[in-house]
């Protein structure tokens, strides 16, 4: 028998990276077509031939005014719903057109963040060693990080995780799943990709599924990209954020607070209106758990990346924690700029937040602040938890 030169402690020794996993590039993208919400209760009820609803209609517009969304960008035009009316009737049946729009599109707007990404990264496709793509739209097989994968170049011999229909919490969960990747991965270089977009959540109004048209005031499409690694090379790379801890939980007494089906009519959702009473019950029990280790209880004293579930959502957290409105800045800014993009969200509120830190002057990428977090929330109801460290900003 031949006896080995390593033990298995030290192989898995020599398989671990030395420091925590780091966000070391940000890579956004959103398609053309940019809709005001000023001007989105009369294209939406004109586009699905509704007008004659005018009191849904008027309910609508209220809604939209009450958003605190300036602008969104969505992949569907005019031209588009009019070439696609099933599209525009509600639970008409229109899977089949839905998904030959959107099974193209999302690998083409992910790619389209990747490359910023990778360009900012400024190393080669080469090193990229593992691809985690994630969508709630389109499914087909293979799937989109598959064709990511060929459009951009990468080795085949990349590791790839796909991820379909989990929602708005995703953003947080494969932040998660890349800080493992890369922790337990020495040399990894993870490439995370989010790609959303409204093709399959499209419908037009209709009184009996209200849920629907909070869904058609709130989500706009885009996609985001971040590369994380560990143990980053000075010389070459420039951290962003590190990723201290990450947690998932589901909140109590929160089934079927956020749902949605796949038929054939396309995406359907539903929600409860208590959603953002159950996660701002519960946001202070996430904090403390996650902040004890550091002995953190200063809720002001760290920065904050939220998923914009809503305006609702946003205000009540920070009434509960009695949040500076300073500390939501960044998300509320995405929010007002391109409206809930689902699991894309958190990546352009890292984005805006390293952009507003260095604008500002701060010495660090958290707005001046060391420590951060990061939630995502999502349909179960699911909570994402992750403790940020912020680095000092690098020379341009």
């Amino acid at each position: 028998m031949a006896a080995a030169t390593m033990t298995v402690e030290e192989v898995r020794e020599a398989q671990r990276a030395i420091g925590p996993a780091t966000v070391l590039a940000i890579g956004t993208a959103t398609p053309p077509n940019c809709v005001y919400q000023a001007d989105y209760p009369d294209y939406y009820f004109r586009v699905t031939k509704s007008e004659h609803l005018v009191g849904l209609k008027a309910k609508f517009k209220r809604m939209c005014d009450k958003s605190h969304i300036r602008k969104r960008y969505m992949h569907l035009t005019e031209e588009m719903l009019e070439e696609n009316p099933s599209m525009c009737t509600f639970m008409a049946p229109s899977l089949s057109a839905r998904r030959a729009i959107a099974v193209p599109l999302v690998p083409k707007l992910g790619k389209e963040a990747a490359e910023k990404a990778i360009r900012e990264w400024g190393q080669p496709l080469s090193s990229i060693t593992h691809l985690i793509f994630c969508s709630t739209s389109g499914v087909d097989l293979p799937g989109a990080d598959f064709h990511l994968t060929k459009m951009l170049g990468l080795r085949p011999s990349a590791k790839r995780f796909m991820m379909y229909q989990q929602g708005c919490f995703t953003g947080g969960m494969v932040l998660r799943l890349a800080k493992d990747l890369a922790e337990n991965n020495r040399g990894a270089r993870v490439l995370v990709v989010c790609s959303e977009n409204t093709v399959m959540t499209f419908h037009g109004p209709d009184e009996s599924h209200l849920d629907s048209l909070v869904g058609q005031v709130l989500f706009g499409d885009g996609a985001a990209a971040v590369i994380i690694g560990a143990d980053p090379d000075g010389s070459t790379e420039r951290p962003l954020f590190q990723l201290v801890s990450a947690s998932q939980t589901i909140l109590p007494e929160s089934e079927g607070a956020i749902g949605g089906q796949l038929l054939e009519a396309g995406l359907t959702f539903h929600l409860r209106k208590n959603v953002p009473i159950l996660i701002s019950k519960n946001i202070e029990r996430a904090l403390e758990e996650a902040f004890k280790p550091l002995g953190i209880h200063d809720w002001n004293s760290i920065f904050w990346v939220t998923h914009p579930g809503g305006p609702a959502i946003l205000s009540m957290i920070e009434a509960k924690v009695k949040l500076n409105k300073e500390r939501m800045r960044a998300t509320r800014h995405v929010l007002s700029e391109y409206g809930n993009m689902s699991s894309a969200c958190l990546f352009f509120i890292l984005d805006e937040m390293r952009r507003r830190s260095s604008e500002d002057g701060h010495a660090t990428t958290g707005e001046g602040m060391d420590w951060g977090v990061l939630f995502g929330f999502g349909p179960g109801l699911t909570v994402e938890t992750i403790v940020l460290h912020s680095v000092p900003i690098a020379s341009p």
